[in-house]
């Protein structure tokens, strides 16, 4: 956790926040000052053992950690996670959706499974609106926080509106490589759930943003070189950095996206792939 943002008030939601970039995340909310974190994933163990870590960064001495069993797919327990987090804390100032599903497949368009691409709709898809609809309308019930901006401008008090949202993409919200038909759906979807769901709360002073990372060293990652070890070596191939993103980077642009910094945006995609997307790069002979 790199960042020097500093929150110093509010509370956090983080579902897929037993592990990898939604754990990270949690963890950067902790340590940038958020009076509270709820801790949401399908793996309950694994989200009580993050919880209890957060606590060796929290920064905030009223510091409190939530920890609900969630399936994002499922709209009613969606639902009762924001019932119980608001229950919890009184309201919720920051919410990340980093639940999701990788590329289950690698099959080719004439050879994708339905019942594959129904899944990738269930979790990627349905499970970002569930969230965002039951967290922008929570936060539209609570009031706006307010921010003083630095001395540079007089100390004046400016709203940071009732809340921020980002949503997890993908380098594939905007490009797409063979077999990825499910997965390239699924992910371009979340930019037009973010740009709507921004669009329609406007008035209500809620921003929802995404992050749109490349490769990133997290268990799903790992679980993908398993099954094409040739990926390592594309990682290293295209990217200018030579590796995969690290769980830290991306956390660090959620709460910077979260923060009074990024008041001014709004319904954007944040793409994190080391200028992956640009085009082919070609490196240097040695």
């Amino acid at each position: 956790m790199a960042s020097k943002i500093r929150l110093n008030t509010g509370y956090a939601l983080v579902t897929g926040a037993a592990a990898g970039i939604g754990k990270e995340a949690a963890f950067a909310f902790a340590e940038a000052g958020v009076e509270g974190v709820a801790f949401a994933d399908l793996n309950e163990q694994g989200a009580q053992e993050a919880a209890a870590e957060s606590k060796n960064y929290a920064t905030n001495a009223n510091y409190q950690s939530l920890v609900i069993k969630v399936d994002v797919a499922d709209e009613n327990v969606v639902q009762h996670m924001v019932d119980a987090v608001v229950k919890a804390f009184g309201r919720i100032d920051y919410a990340v959706n980093s639940a999701g599903i990788g590329n289950i497949s690698g099959a080719i368009t004439p050879h994708l499974k339905l019942d594959v691409f129904d899944t990738s709709v269930d979790i990627n898809i349905k499970g970002a609106v569930y969230f965002v609809r039951a967290v922008t309308a929570a936060m539209a019930a609570q009031d706006e926080l307010t921010h003083v901006s630095s001395s540079r401008h007089g100390n004046t008090t400016r709203s940071l509106g009732r809340g921020s949202i980002v949503l997890l993409g993908s380098i594939t919200s905007y490009i797409t490589g063979p077999g990825m038909l499910n997965y390239t759906t699924s992910k371009h979807a979340v930019i037009g759930i973010t740009k709507s769901a921004a669009m329609d709360c406007i008035n209500s002073r809620i921003r929802v943003n995404a992050v749109c990372p490349s490769w990133v060293d997290t268990p799903m990652n790992h679980a993908s070189l398993q099954r094409m070890p040739q990926l390592g070596h594309l990682i290293k191939a295209i990217s200018s950095l030579g590796r995969a993103a690290t769980v830290e980077e991306v956390a660090d642009y959620i709460v910077f996206l979260s923060s009074p910094s990024a008041s001014y945006i709004n319904g954007t995609g944040l793409t994190i792939d080391s200028g992956i997307s640009m085009g082919i790069h070609v490196p240097e002979s040695k």
